[in-house]
């Protein structure tokens, strides 16, 4: 192991976690900024939080100015893994140095959750929260939204470093298509898009009824597919509202899209779209589920009794229609937002949503969960297996997008879902081994891995994270960890032949 470590290029390792430490501070000044704007009390607070991470981050980049600019595979996974965690620990400063989350232990939770894009809090009362707290908390989301290491890369050339490897440990999924041949340009244009559909909601929702400050938090986590909220109710908060509700609607829909379909929507190559297996699984998939749900919400649930304010503003159908929509778009994309409480919608739905915590958005997008075409491909080798059988000296390839899948690809994803699933038990487990009930367990640990926020029982959606015993609030930020990274990035540290030296 000495021989492999000295093997690794640590000097690199160590000047980008400074790179990245001072792109977190940078943020930290603008929450400072606006914290000072409201007069909210958290200013000198959150000042001295982005104080303290840039002088580490510079500290770090001017120790390390003389290193080789060589980036293997290894650096790579350890890059964003380490990158992740030392963002989360000068992340939780701000927390802490404020006194908005005093409790350590409990102001990391709050942190990974937001980088994660996660969701899940630990705070009781939200609204109490300065202004300044509340915008950082969402700026963990976005920055964590299209992944910290892209952000980085989109400046890595400045820096003379080639950035695929980090793009691979970033996104290991299969969807691998690139806008542009040069990964650094591919960063900037899909950032560009990022920020782009971040204004427009904010707009959009500003002239809809939001306040400028509720906007702009809110566009921050839909386009991040992540869940704060600057309201105790979520998104229940606005239920006399449809119009705000439909808007992130749209752009839950958009963020949990592929990223690079939104790119050939704006370059007018909409056949590209549409072609794509993974984009018509995800819509086909959205609208028969939200019928599913609408049809049950109108016919046997009661919203008024799960829900904040008014939800039937225009009539029990429009109603069961929008909240059945709005809660499977917040599900299977993981934003976790929340318009009432589904875990009240009959014990079928409570299930039905259960299970829509392991599909996951599109590759390519800031969703969390399995992804959609990791199971499109899962079930068309299921169902070529058949095949196989009856004719087993054929060559029949699974196909994707009218190409055939090679063999290591699906070997690759069967394997992570094995995977996936042997985690999920692993996570259950822990949980009822440190005292979660039956059904929190359960739901805590597909929310968590999964990175959707709202679970099951004591953890459901109108409750927070705040009654978990501070090993499971350590438990569940690892979860969301290697659940947000894809589990490879992060559990093949834990294993001997990453440290040796073939």
């Amino acid at each position: 192991m000495i021989s492999s470590l000295s093997r690794l290029n640590l000097k690199l390792i160590f000047h980008l976690m400074g790179l990245l430490l001072l792109c977190n501070g940078g943020f930290m000044w603008i929450s400072a900024l606006v914290s000072f704007g409201y007069d909210d009390g958290a200013t000198e607070g959150i000042l001295l939080a982005g104080l303290i991470t840039n002088l580490l981050g510079g500290l770090f980049m001017y120790a390390t100015a003389k290193h080789r600019k060589e980036l293997q595979k290894r650096e790579g996974y350890l890059i964003v893994t380490f990158g992740w965690l030392f963002m989360s620990i000068t992340g939780s400063l701000p927390y802490v140095l404020t006194d908005a989350i005093p409790v350590y232990s409990d102001a990391f939770f709050e942190t990974i959750s937001g980088y994660t894009t996660t969701g899940a809090t630990i705070l009781n009362d939200i609204e109490v929260m300065p202004e300044g707290i509340l915008l950082w908390r969402s700026i963990t989301h976005w920055i964590g939204g299209m992944g910290i290491i892209v952000l980085a890369i989109a400046i890595l050339p400045l820096l003379g470093i080639g950035g695929m490897q980090l793009f691979a440990a970033e996104a290991p999924g299969p969807g691998g298509d690139k806008l542009h041949p040069r990964i650094t340009d591919t960063a900037k244009r899909l950032w560009l898009i990022y920020v782009g559909y971040t204004v427009a909601e904010t707009i959009l929702l500003s002239v809809a009824g939001m306040s400028v400050f509720d906007a702009v938090n809110h566009s921050l986590s839909t386009l991040s597919t992540g869940g704060f909220s600057t309201k105790n109710a979520s998104v229940a908060y606005w239920n006399d509202t449809p119009l705000i509700q439909y808007i992130i609607i749209v752009f839950m829909f958009l963020a949990g899209t592929n990223f690079v379909l939104s790119y050939f929507a704006f370059k007018r190559k909409f056949s590209r779209i549409f072609e794509d297996d993974e984009f018509k699984y995800y819509l086909i998939g959205i609208v028969s589920l939200t019928l599913v749900a609408a049809l049950i919400i109108y016919f046997q649930a009661d919203v008024s009794a799960s829900s904040v304010a008014h939800p039937q503003v225009l009539g029990a159908g429009e109603s069961a229609l929008r909240h059945g929509l709005f809660q499977v778009l917040a599900v299977v994309t993981t934003t976790g937002f929340v318009t009432a409480d589904f875990t009240l919608w009959t014990p079928f739905l409570t299930l039905f949503f259960f299970g829509l915590m392991f599909l996951g958005g599109s590759s390519g997008s800031t969703s969390g969960g399995i992804k959609i075409v990791r199971h499109i491909i899962m079930i068309k080798n299921g169902i070529m297996e058949f095949r196989r059988t009856l004719h087993p000296n054929a060559i029949l390839p699974v196909r994707y997008n009218q190409k055939a899948v090679q063999q290591p690809i699906v070997f690759n994803i069967l394997a992570f879902f094995i995977l996936y699933m042997l985690s999920f038990i692993i996570g259950t487990l822990v949980f009822s081994w440190i005292g979660l009930d039956f059904k929190t367990a359960l739901g805590g640990a597909a929310s968590t891995l999964g990175n959707v926020g709202p679970a099951l029982g004591d953890l459901g959606p109108v409750e927070n994270y705040a009654s978990l015993p501070t090993a499971g609030k350590w438990w569940a930020s690892f979860l969301m960890l290697i659940g947000r990274l894809e589990l490879f990035t992060v559990l093949i540290l834990f294993t001997p032949f990453f440290w040796k030296n073939r």
